[in-house]
């Protein structure tokens, strides 16, 4: 099979299996309303959970980060890339989060790979939660150690793989808040299980930094629990862009070293981290932020108790509503749209197979009467 071939059939495939997924040209994003080819909606798919992305003291500072530093970081962190601006985000991480170190990255797609990469050897065995990000996973399987995974937060499943005997080293992978469920890991117990097996843990919290626990420091500040490895990134709760490792310092000069994915990129550029020094000073200082959004989450899920379609129990601004094959679910979508609600349908293989659903995330810009015009969209859309 040709090149060609090989490329026609695979789309041809996803278009047939209801799973064609394309990009779509925004004209304006507030986090509580977009503009998609001149029609207005109200935002329903937007991970910026706080709305510190609109926030002015956000924008201003990298406005000024640009003015004094540039637009770009011009080099790699490991050449002429690593600035004054880096070296204080990382500072403030550090502190904030209660780790020796903190070492930033341009994405979190990016972090999971350099760790999981990196830390990987071919004794080694990584024991992922099934529900874990793709870019953990894909991460996990391309490395050399055994990738083994263990029913979605379920500490008993973990202790049964972790109860065999490896030769090399054992890495315990999950989130603090799953991004697809929208539900929390149960990070004390897998801690515990991992303690046990003289293993790491590695938590990726992109989902819950900035919005749960004290000053918004996340699921395992919430939980008491110190992993090894803490993944936070900057696209949720932030409003931003980028991610950060925070570890020891002994892992962080060996990821200094030998991390292909930060020795060889372009630096995030400092005016993005003088953006985030500000995002972090909101977040410290959000709780008014944080207590709208979990009125918001309680909102909507008293108003969508008699829906048809499975809503989750989630606690998070991750609120998915099951609704089940692809072509159902994609439906809904545009049943809402067409009320005037953006909220995007998620299928395979983001999700497991016959569990497509939409992926509603609540943020605190939204007001009661979006929420509310939703949940009329929703039951609209259940009688037709």
């Amino acid at each position: 099979m040709s090149w060609s071939q090989r490329i026609e059939q695979a789309l041809a495939a996803r278009r047939a299996a209801d799973g064609w997924r394309q990009r779509i040209r925004v004209e304006h994003n507030n986090v509580r309303e977009l503009t998609v080819a001149g029609q207005r909606y109200r935002h329903f798919s937007s991970n910026d959970y706080l709305g510190l992305s609109q926030h002015p003291a956000v924008i201003a500072a990298w406005q000024q980060g640009a003015a004094e530093a540039g637009a770009g970081a011009g080099a790699s962190g490991h050449v002429t890339g690593f600035s004054r601006y880096h070296a204080q985000l990382e500072e403030q991480l550090a502190d904030w989060l209660g780790y020796r170190r903190a070492l930033l990255f341009i994405s979190g797609f990016a972090a999971n790979q350099a760790v999981i990469h990196l830390l990987a050897e071919k004794p080694d065995r990584i024991v992922a939660d099934k529900l874990a990000h793709a870019s953990l996973l894909d991460a996990a399987s391309h490395s050399p150690a055994t990738l083994r995974r263990f029913a979605h937060n379920q500490p008993a499943s973990l202790a049964k793989l972790l109860a065999t005997p490896v030769e090399g080293n054992t890495l315990v992978v999950t989130e603090g808040v799953f991004s697809m469920d929208g539900d929390s890991a149960p990070l004390a117990q897998l801690a515990a299980e991992t303690q046990r097996a003289n293993g790491w843990l590695l938590v990726d919290d992109a989902h819950g930094i900035g919005v749960t626990g004290e000053q918004g420091r996340g699921s395992c500040w919430q939980q008491q629990v110190k992993p090894e490895l803490l993944i936070v990134t900057f696209g949720k709760g932030f409003g931003v862009s980028g991610a950060a490792l925070l570890c020891d310092d002994a892992t962080a000069d060996y990821v200094e070293q030998f991390a292909r994915h930060l020795i060889y990129s372009t630096a995030m550029p400092p005016a993005q981290c003088c953006a985030l020094l500000a995002a972090l000073q909101q977040i410290q200082q959000g709780d008014e932020l944080r207590a709208q959004l979990h009125t918001n989450i309680a909102r909507f899920r008293a108003g969508a108790a008699d829906l048809p379609w499975q809503l989750m129990p989630s606690a998070s601004a991750i609120q998915p509503l099951v609704v089940g094959e692809n072509s159902a679910a994609l439906a809904l979508s545009q049943r809402l749209k067409a009320a005037g609600c953006w909220v995007s349908a998620i299928r395979p293989p983001t999700v497991p197979p016959g569990t497509a659903r939409l992926r509603i995330t609540l943020t605190a810009a939204h007001g009661f009467d979006d929420i509310d015009h939703l949940l009329e969209a929703l039951y609209d859309a259940a009688h037709q």
